[in-house]
Protein backbone atom coordinates (compact mmCIF):
# COMPACT_ATOMS: atom_id res chain seq x y z
CA UNK A 1 0.00 0.00 0.00
CA UNK A 2 1.61 3.47 -1.03
CA UNK A 3 1.95 6.73 1.10
CA UNK A 4 -0.35 8.63 -1.22
CA UNK A 5 -3.44 5.56 -0.24
CA UNK A 6 -2.85 5.55 3.24
CA UNK A 7 -3.61 9.18 3.60
CA UNK A 8 -6.33 8.75 1.76
CA UNK A 9 -7.60 5.92 3.73
CA UNK A 10 -6.95 7.82 6.94
CA UNK A 11 -9.00 11.05 5.91
CA UNK A 12 -12.19 8.64 4.89
CA UNK A 13 -11.86 7.38 8.15
CA UNK A 14 -12.26 10.57 9.68
CA UNK A 15 -14.50 11.92 7.23
CA UNK A 16 -16.54 8.66 8.53
CA UNK A 17 -15.81 9.22 11.77
CA UNK A 18 -17.21 13.19 11.86
CA UNK A 19 -20.17 11.58 9.59
CA UNK A 20 -20.95 9.01 12.39
CA UNK A 21 -20.66 11.14 15.22
CA UNK A 22 -22.65 14.34 13.46
CA UNK A 23 -25.39 11.52 12.82
CA UNK A 24 -27.15 11.50 16.44
CA UNK A 25 -27.46 15.55 15.99
CA UNK A 26 -28.70 15.38 12.76
CA UNK A 27 -31.03 13.23 13.49
CA UNK A 28 -32.22 14.63 16.79
CA UNK A 29 -32.65 18.18 14.33
CA UNK A 30 -35.05 16.59 12.08
CA UNK A 31 -36.92 14.99 14.52
CA UNK A 32 -37.49 18.38 16.91
CA UNK A 33 -37.18 20.97 14.39
CA UNK A 34 -37.40 19.73 10.62
CA UNK A 35 -40.52 17.75 10.90
CA UNK A 36 -42.18 19.95 13.25
CA UNK A 37 -41.86 22.92 11.28
CA UNK A 38 -42.24 20.84 7.74
CA UNK A 39 -45.93 20.28 9.09
CA UNK A 40 -46.68 23.61 10.09
CA UNK A 41 -46.88 24.40 6.65
CA UNK A 42 -48.28 21.06 5.44
CA UNK A 43 -51.04 22.19 7.88
CA UNK A 44 -51.22 25.41 6.78
CA UNK A 45 -52.25 24.40 3.51
CA UNK A 46 -55.23 22.58 4.22
CA UNK A 47 -58.39 23.53 6.47
CA UNK A 48 -61.17 21.92 8.35
CA UNK A 49 -64.68 22.18 8.96
CA UNK A 50 -64.49 23.61 12.86
CA UNK A 51 -67.77 22.57 13.35
CA UNK A 52 -67.30 18.71 12.20
CA UNK A 53 -63.56 18.29 13.69
CA UNK A 54 -63.91 14.42 12.42
CA UNK A 55 -64.38 15.72 8.88
CA UNK A 56 -61.64 15.36 6.07
CA UNK A 57 -58.69 18.37 5.62
CA UNK A 58 -59.22 19.37 2.08
CA UNK A 59 -56.07 20.82 0.39
CA UNK A 60 -56.55 25.14 -0.46
CA UNK A 61 -53.26 25.66 -1.26
CA UNK A 62 -52.39 29.42 -0.40
CA UNK A 63 -55.72 30.22 0.54
CA UNK A 64 -55.41 30.36 4.77
CA UNK A 65 -52.34 32.74 3.57
CA UNK A 66 -54.24 35.36 1.32
CA UNK A 67 -57.01 35.32 4.19
CA UNK A 68 -54.23 36.74 6.64
CA UNK A 69 -53.63 39.04 4.41
CA UNK A 70 -57.15 40.90 4.42
CA UNK A 71 -57.57 39.77 7.79
CA UNK A 72 -57.02 43.39 9.91
CA UNK A 73 -56.86 41.62 12.95
CA UNK A 74 -53.76 39.31 12.19
CA UNK A 75 -51.93 42.86 10.69
CA UNK A 76 -53.01 44.61 14.37
CA UNK A 77 -51.81 41.45 16.03
CA UNK A 78 -48.13 41.96 14.02
CA UNK A 79 -48.47 45.72 14.77
CA UNK A 80 -48.43 45.04 18.11
CA UNK A 81 -45.63 42.38 18.03
CA UNK A 82 -43.78 44.70 16.41
CA UNK A 83 -43.80 47.42 18.36
CA UNK A 84 -43.49 45.35 21.42
CA UNK A 85 -40.19 43.93 19.58
CA UNK A 86 -39.36 47.74 18.65
CA UNK A 87 -39.63 48.80 22.37
CA UNK A 88 -38.60 46.12 24.52
CA UNK A 89 -35.46 44.59 23.20
CA UNK A 90 -33.44 48.33 23.13
CA UNK A 91 -35.06 49.13 26.50
CA UNK A 92 -33.70 45.21 27.59
CA UNK A 93 -30.51 46.08 26.54
CA UNK A 94 -30.16 49.39 27.80
CA UNK A 95 -31.25 48.20 31.28
CA UNK A 96 -29.65 44.51 30.82
CA UNK A 97 -25.98 46.52 30.37
CA UNK A 98 -25.89 48.68 32.90
CA UNK A 99 -26.99 45.98 35.44
CA UNK A 100 -24.11 43.81 33.51
CA UNK A 101 -21.57 46.75 34.05
CA UNK A 102 -22.86 46.73 37.76
CA UNK A 103 -22.46 43.13 38.45
CA UNK A 104 -19.08 43.15 37.06
CA UNK A 105 -17.77 45.34 39.99
CA UNK A 106 -15.27 44.32 42.31
CA UNK A 107 -17.36 43.51 44.90
CA UNK A 108 -15.75 42.17 47.98
CA UNK A 109 -19.13 39.25 48.16
CA UNK A 110 -20.56 39.23 44.35
CA UNK A 111 -22.63 36.45 44.84
CA UNK A 112 -26.08 38.39 46.16
CA UNK A 113 -25.40 40.77 43.26
CA UNK A 114 -25.45 37.88 40.36
CA UNK A 115 -28.17 36.44 42.38
CA UNK A 116 -30.15 39.31 41.66
CA UNK A 117 -30.02 39.21 38.36
CA UNK A 118 -30.56 35.61 38.12
CA UNK A 119 -34.14 35.45 40.06
CA UNK A 120 -36.05 37.37 37.54
CA UNK A 121 -34.68 35.48 34.86
CA UNK A 122 -35.92 32.32 36.33
CA UNK A 123 -39.13 33.83 37.24
CA UNK A 124 -42.14 32.00 35.19
CA UNK A 125 -43.45 34.06 32.32
CA UNK A 126 -46.83 33.81 33.35
CA UNK A 127 -46.04 34.49 36.89
CA UNK A 128 -44.36 37.77 36.39
CA UNK A 129 -46.96 39.10 34.30
CA UNK A 130 -49.22 38.48 37.73
CA UNK A 131 -47.41 40.30 39.64
CA UNK A 132 -47.30 43.62 37.26
CA UNK A 133 -50.84 43.25 36.78
CA UNK A 134 -51.06 43.75 40.45
CA UNK A 135 -49.01 46.24 40.52
CA UNK A 136 -50.91 48.49 37.85
CA UNK A 137 -54.37 47.40 39.27
CA UNK A 138 -56.26 50.31 39.48
CA UNK A 139 -57.71 50.26 43.30
CA UNK A 140 -55.14 48.23 45.25
CA UNK A 141 -52.12 48.49 42.88
CA UNK A 142 -48.90 49.52 43.97
CA UNK A 143 -48.01 52.05 41.33
CA UNK A 144 -51.34 53.96 41.74
CA UNK A 145 -51.10 54.07 45.21
CA UNK A 146 -47.74 55.60 44.77
CA UNK A 147 -48.85 57.89 42.63
CA UNK A 148 -52.33 58.66 45.21
CA UNK A 149 -49.59 59.37 47.40
CA UNK A 150 -48.04 62.10 45.17
CA UNK A 151 -51.25 63.78 45.05
CA UNK A 152 -51.82 62.45 41.30
CA UNK A 153 -55.24 61.11 39.85
CA UNK A 154 -54.05 57.24 39.56
CA UNK A 155 -54.80 56.04 35.86
CA UNK A 156 -56.86 52.81 34.60
CA UNK A 157 -53.36 51.36 33.24
CA UNK A 158 -54.77 48.26 31.97
CA UNK A 159 -57.95 49.48 30.76
CA UNK A 160 -56.14 52.06 28.53
CA UNK A 161 -55.18 50.92 25.46
CA UNK A 162 -52.31 52.95 25.33
CA UNK A 163 -51.17 52.85 29.19
CA UNK A 164 -52.00 49.24 29.25
CA UNK A 165 -49.16 48.55 25.95
CA UNK A 166 -46.69 50.58 28.11
CA UNK A 167 -47.77 48.76 31.39
CA UNK A 168 -46.89 45.59 29.60
CA UNK A 169 -43.23 46.78 27.61
CA UNK A 170 -42.82 47.85 31.22
CA UNK A 171 -43.16 44.11 32.44
CA UNK A 172 -41.48 42.78 29.51
CA UNK A 173 -38.51 44.78 29.58
CA UNK A 174 -37.68 44.12 33.48
CA UNK A 175 -38.40 40.50 32.91
CA UNK A 176 -35.82 40.25 29.69
CA UNK A 177 -33.27 42.40 30.68
CA UNK A 178 -31.95 39.80 33.62
CA UNK A 179 -31.61 37.79 30.69
CA UNK A 180 -29.53 40.36 28.57
CA UNK A 181 -27.26 41.45 31.85
CA UNK A 182 -26.41 37.47 32.55
CA UNK A 183 -25.14 37.45 28.81
CA UNK A 184 -23.39 40.61 28.50
CA UNK A 185 -21.86 39.87 31.95
CA UNK A 186 -20.28 36.56 30.54
CA UNK A 187 -18.95 39.01 27.47
CA UNK A 188 -17.41 41.54 30.04
CA UNK A 189 -15.74 39.20 32.19
CA UNK A 190 -13.65 37.91 28.54
CA UNK A 191 -12.17 41.17 28.32
CA UNK A 192 -8.93 41.18 29.57
CA UNK A 193 -7.61 43.72 32.53
CA UNK A 194 -4.52 44.68 31.21
CA UNK A 195 -6.58 46.64 28.37
CA UNK A 196 -8.52 49.07 30.95
CA UNK A 197 -5.10 48.72 33.00
CA UNK A 198 -3.12 50.71 29.47
CA UNK A 199 -6.12 53.00 29.15
CA UNK A 200 -5.29 54.36 32.63
CA UNK A 201 -1.72 54.95 32.05
CA UNK A 202 -2.70 56.40 28.87
CA UNK A 203 -4.82 59.03 30.76
CA UNK A 204 -8.53 57.57 29.28
CA UNK A 205 -11.59 58.53 30.83
CA UNK A 206 -14.07 56.08 32.19
CA UNK A 207 -16.15 56.93 29.77
CA UNK A 208 -13.41 57.04 26.88
CA UNK A 209 -12.69 53.20 28.36
CA UNK A 210 -16.32 52.09 27.85
CA UNK A 211 -16.61 53.45 24.48
CA UNK A 212 -13.49 52.15 22.78
CA UNK A 213 -12.81 49.12 24.91
CA UNK A 214 -16.24 47.80 26.30
CA UNK A 215 -18.49 48.09 24.19
CA UNK A 216 -16.52 46.90 20.74
CA UNK A 217 -15.33 44.03 22.97
CA UNK A 218 -18.68 43.24 24.28
CA UNK A 219 -20.33 43.77 20.48
CA UNK A 220 -20.11 39.97 19.94
CA UNK A 221 -22.30 39.17 23.01
CA UNK A 222 -24.74 42.43 22.52
CA UNK A 223 -25.08 40.12 19.22
CA UNK A 224 -25.63 37.21 20.61
CA UNK A 225 -28.13 38.17 23.51
CA UNK A 226 -30.43 40.87 20.53
CA UNK A 227 -30.32 37.67 18.52
CA UNK A 228 -32.36 35.61 21.03
CA UNK A 229 -33.95 38.52 22.70
CA UNK A 230 -35.56 39.45 19.19
CA UNK A 231 -36.49 35.81 18.61
CA UNK A 232 -38.39 35.76 22.35
CA UNK A 233 -39.77 38.94 21.67
CA UNK A 234 -41.90 37.68 18.46
CA UNK A 235 -43.02 35.31 20.20
CA UNK A 236 -44.48 36.96 23.19
CA UNK A 237 -47.37 35.63 24.99
CA UNK A 238 -47.44 34.92 28.47
CA UNK A 239 -47.09 38.29 29.93
CA UNK A 240 -49.46 40.35 27.62
CA UNK A 241 -51.90 37.62 28.06
CA UNK A 242 -51.49 37.59 32.25
CA UNK A 243 -51.90 41.22 32.46
CA UNK A 244 -54.39 41.82 29.85
CA UNK A 245 -55.40 38.82 28.21
CA UNK A 246 -55.11 41.07 24.97
CA UNK A 247 -57.27 43.76 25.97
CA UNK A 248 -59.14 46.03 26.15
CA UNK A 249 -60.59 44.73 23.24
CA UNK A 250 -57.91 43.53 21.37
CA UNK A 251 -55.60 46.44 21.45
CA UNK A 252 -52.56 44.68 23.25
CA UNK A 253 -52.90 41.50 21.50
CA UNK A 254 -49.76 40.17 19.82
CA UNK A 255 -49.28 37.80 16.78
CA UNK A 256 -48.84 34.33 19.35
CA UNK A 257 -52.09 35.13 21.42
CA UNK A 258 -53.89 35.53 18.22
CA UNK A 259 -52.51 32.31 16.85
CA UNK A 260 -53.94 30.57 20.11
CA UNK A 261 -56.95 31.75 20.01
CA UNK A 262 -57.42 30.58 16.16
CA UNK A 263 -56.13 27.18 16.71
CA UNK A 264 -57.87 26.74 20.48
CA UNK A 265 -60.79 28.93 20.99
CA UNK A 266 -62.12 28.43 17.18
CA UNK A 267 -60.32 25.45 16.25
CA UNK A 268 -59.17 26.53 12.62
CA UNK A 269 -55.67 24.64 12.77
CA UNK A 270 -55.24 25.53 8.99
CA UNK A 271 -55.44 29.17 9.53
CA UNK A 272 -53.24 28.97 12.52
CA UNK A 273 -51.06 27.15 11.27
CA UNK A 274 -50.85 29.46 8.36
CA UNK A 275 -50.19 32.28 10.88
CA UNK A 276 -47.62 30.49 12.81
CA UNK A 277 -45.61 29.75 9.65
CA UNK A 278 -45.89 34.04 8.91
CA UNK A 279 -44.40 34.60 12.87
CA UNK A 280 -41.76 31.74 11.88
CA UNK A 281 -40.94 33.95 8.77
CA UNK A 282 -40.53 37.28 10.88
CA UNK A 283 -38.53 35.56 13.12
CA UNK A 284 -36.19 34.06 10.37
CA UNK A 285 -36.04 37.35 8.93
CA UNK A 286 -35.31 39.34 11.89
CA UNK A 287 -32.50 37.03 12.74
CA UNK A 288 -31.18 36.90 9.34
CA UNK A 289 -30.79 40.66 9.85
CA UNK A 290 -28.77 40.51 12.50
CA UNK A 291 -26.62 37.67 11.28
CA UNK A 292 -25.79 40.06 7.96
CA UNK A 293 -24.57 43.01 9.97
CA UNK A 294 -22.60 40.63 12.03
CA UNK A 295 -20.65 39.23 8.78
CA UNK A 296 -20.24 42.77 7.52
CA UNK A 297 -19.16 43.79 10.67
CA UNK A 298 -16.81 40.92 10.54
CA UNK A 299 -15.65 41.61 7.30
CA UNK A 300 -14.98 45.56 7.39
CA UNK A 301 -12.86 44.72 11.03
CA UNK A 302 -10.83 41.55 9.34
CA UNK A 303 -9.81 44.55 6.35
Amino acid sequence: MTETSIVKHKDLSERTLGILLLLPAALLLLVIVVYPIATLFWNSLHSADPNNPQAEELFVGLDNYTRAFVDDRFWNSTLKTVLYVVVTVPGALLVGLGLALLANQPFRVKWPVRLGLLLPWALPLVFAGLIFRWFFEYKTGVVNDWLAALGMEPPQWLSDPTLAFWAICIAITWKASSFMALMLLAGLQTIPRSLYEAAEVDGATSWQQFVEITLPMLRPAIFVALIFRTITAVQTFDIPYAMTGGGPGDATETLAMYINKMTLDFLDFGYGSALAALMFLISMVATSGYLRYTRRSAARSGE
